[in-house]
């Protein structure tokens, strides 16, 4: 189980935030975060094999995208503490007047939950969670294409299409390597094969004909 990226923002303006996948989700997460509404509200969305869980309370969002494998219950129950700790740190004007990425100090804290999550999740925290996931039936899991127009998908597609490239332009490199140490292999092979053919031939014509082969000749 693997929690990739987590942040806090208010509205669509990203406060503080700790990325462990290369920016790969950055831009479904700011997608997603324009089209939150600004009520408090709770939503899962499921794009390929992740799944992106937020919640939002007093103007204050906390969304973190996970591995599917994470389930839900270990998730928000992170975003709850999230929450708890980035409001705890900082007051309304602080949260209300920051620029984005004004409260970025705050990224090893999200760095440290996210290891404690991954690593030994507080069971009373995610049976608290699971609790209120039971109760609250408008925590909907939605396809993430519910919230993104086809030109956002698109450039999230590109995103992911880019390192899909440079991946096989790395496979197809490190194939071309493979293929000319196994070329220079087998012409090192046929070599010695044809070598040894050639002195096999001449050790059983020196053997009937002498060293210099003169006998024969003569």
């Amino acid at each position: 189980m693997s929690l990739l990226h987590a942040l806090v923002a208010r509205d669509d303006t990203i406060l503080a935030e700790c990325d462990k996948s290369s920016g790969q989700y950055s831009n479904a997460c700011q997608a997603i975060l324009s089209k939150i509404p600004p009520n408090d509200s709770k939503l899962t969305y499921a794009a390929d094999q992740i799944l992106i869980h937020y919640q939002k309370k007093d103007n204050v969002t906390a969304l973190v995208v996970a591995e599917d494998t994470a389930g839900r219950r270990v998730p928000f129950s992170f975003l709850a503490e999230l929450h708890r700790k980035f409001t705890a740190s900082f007051n309304a004007n602080e949260i209300a007047d920051s620029v984005a990425y004004g409260l970025n100090s705050f990224e090893k804290e999200i760095a440290a939950l996210m290891r404690q999550y991954e690593e030994n999740p507080p069971q009373d925290a995610i049976k608290a969670a699971q609790a209120e996931l039971a109760a609250t039936k408008d925590v909907m899991v939605k396809s993430i294409d519910a919230v993104l127009s086809r030109g956002e998908r698109i450039e999230i597609l590109v995103d992911r299409t880019d390192e899909m490239s440079h991946q096989a332009r790395a496979f197809r490199k490190r194939a071309t390597v493979v293929r000319r140490k196994m070329w220079f292999k087998n012409v090192k092979v046929l070599f010695a094969v044809g070598f040894s053919a050639v002195l096999l031939v001449y050790l059983l014509s020196a053997s009937v004909c002498g060293v210099g082969l003169s006998h024969c000749r003569s």
